[in-house]
């Protein structure tokens, strides 16, 4: 259609969803999915909050200089010194952006705040004024604009604008709105902030209510340029807007909205399943577009209409999302280029070393697995680039283990740190699995206190990997560990090792200060 609009996808999965309880990322992490979000096509990357932390402004910082392809934006609050600290950060990006916010809404002003309302018109000019003096690209979200009144909420968004914000995001911070009120917000700010042309409106939609995606389409078609949504929909809480769901609707229903976005959708999959994995938060089977079961069909009824005709019971084909129509196996007949081939088209950008050191676990595997699937590869790979930042302070050996019914577990265990071997026998716990533990305990020294542990299968069949998740408190500070193997208690004792070699090394990094 001639009079098509392009939708802006700004994605904040590197900052806001990494604020999901358990869903930290290191600096690696962050780079692989940045470059999986460039390889997607999405137009902003929101790579963090560079006030926030250390670790988020080296983050950003490295994501600023070494990612092209998107728009790299930093948040700040609406002062100088967090608008500097983003600015610090950003400042070797090709394209960057400043995103400034400060909260409307009444009962943030009451509260938090403690602000009048000429005060806060006040403080966003001149936040949005100093990062106007950095960069061209300045964002500016009233927080909580779904609550705020909307004579204030035109009021502050006509002096954003004039103050240099190029985008105007309004967020639906506590995922309060409706699509019918999503709709009237947006409505009201192009029928009445006289300057409005001279921004793009964003939407930042949170999913208390289940309402993301519905209110993010309600403000596309009120006239919304940009949407700032999530891989898999993580983030505070519910979660945002999930970028894969607001895409395929676009492009699904593009007859009834008439707009479309430069999303590449063939990589929706892999990229989903990338920040799974990093972050641990597994996607349910009947998520749309990217669960297991989004292309699966087992009614009588359903199966004999698709071998008929696919769109009967599909309105998107399981291609156009990156689904493969068959799992093609890998073996230990393959070679490195295949491999590397693979791991390519699941999403994962490694060095030489990194795909040898893959390689040669991959031969390890293919001896005792008859096939192996995408899912090991995945777990090959992301256990490679998630310990490429860590110091090897302790790494396995060797392993026995025995057990049974009617005795107490047995676990001899070896570790090499620094070139020198450590063993420990222990004959206590409750099963294996605690005698791991307790093993490391004793040969490391560092205390474990476990909060959470979790096995998962990586693939399918009895000689499945497992992968096992620990989340370790040392100190008052939670440390995920994770580890990969076909044998349940070996892939423990991985993840425990994982989990210590954090600890050791956060332990001895330098404490920087912002």
């Amino acid at each position: 259609m001639s009079n098509q609009r392009t939708i802006k996808i700004f994605d904040t999965t590197l900052r806001d969803g990494e604020q999901s309880p358990g869903a930290s990322m290191n600096l690696p992490e962050k780079m692989e999915i940045a470059q999986a979000l460039v390889d997607l096509g999405v137009d902003v990357i929101e790579a963090g909050f560079p006030i926030a932390s250390p670790g988020d402004f080296e983050a950003v910082h490295e994501i600023a200089s070494n990612i092209r392809g998107a728009s790299i934006c930093g948040l700040a609050r609406c002062n100088d010194r967090d608008i500097d600290r983003a600015w610090e950060a950003l400042k070797s990006a090709k394209a960057p952006r400043i995103h400034v916010f400060l909260a409307t809404s009444a009962i943030h002003r009451e509260f938090k705040l403690k602000m009048s309302p000429d005060e806060i018109v006040e403080r966003a000019i001149a936040g949005v004024a100093r990062a106007a003096g950095y960069c061209d690209d300045v964002e500016f979200s009233p927080e909580d604009a779904a609550r705020t009144e909307p004579d204030f909420l035109c009021r502050v968004v006509e002096a954003a604008i004039k103050a240099g914000a190029t985008t105007v995001n309004i967020p639906d911070t506590v995922g309060y709105a409706t699509p019918s009120h999503m709709g009237r917000v947006i409505s009201d700010l192009v029928n009445r902030v006289p300057n409005i042309d001279q921004a793009i409106i964003s939407v930042h939609c949170h999913n208390d209510l289940g309402l993301a995606v519905a209110n993010s389409l309600a403000a596309v078609e009120a006239g919304a340029g940009q949407i700032e949504c999530t891989i898999n929909g993580i983030g505070e809480r519910a979660g945002n807007c999930a970028l894969e769901e607001i895409v395929m609707a676009l492009r699904t229903r593009n007859d009834y909205y008439n707009v479309d976005s430069r999303i590449n959708t063939e990589r929706l999959v892999p990229t989903s399943r990338l920040v799974s994995s990093v972050t641990g938060m597994q996607v349910q089977r009947n998520k749309a577009i990217v669960g297991r079961n989004a292309f699966a069909h087992e009614a009588g009824i359903h199966q004999d209409g698709m071998l008929k005709e696919p769109s009967t019971y599909e309105i998107m084909r399981p291609e156009d999302v990156g689904f493969a129509k068959t799992d093609l196996v890998l073996g230990k007949h393959s070679g490195r280029a295949a491999l590397a081939d693979r791991a390519r088209s699941l999403g994962y950008h490694m060095t030489g070393e990194q795909l040898q050191a893959v390689f040669e676990q991959f031969k390890e595997l293919a001896d005792k697995k008859k096939e192996i699937y995408d899912g090991d590869i995945s777990a090959l790979c992301e256990q490679q680039i998630r310990g490429s930042d860590l110091t090897k302070e302790w790494s396995l050996v060797s392993l026995e283990v025995s057990s049974g019914t009617q005795r107490q577990p047995n676990v001899k265990m070896t570790l090499a740190h620094a070139g020198e071997e450590h063993s420990a026998e222990v004959s206590e716990g409750d099963g294996p699995i605690d005698a791991a533990f307790w093993a490391v305990e004793r040969i490391t020294g560092v205390k474990l206190n476990c909060k959470d542990f979790q096995v998962r299968s990586a693939t399918l069949g009895r000689d499945a990997q497992g992968t096992v998740t620990v989340d370790i408190d040392h100190n008052g500070t939670i440390f995920r560990g994770r580890g990969v193997s076909t044998d349940t208690v070996e892939s423990t004792v991985l993840a425990i090792l994982d989990a210590v070699n954090r600890i050791c090394w956060k332990t001895a990094r330098p404490v920087e200060t912002t």
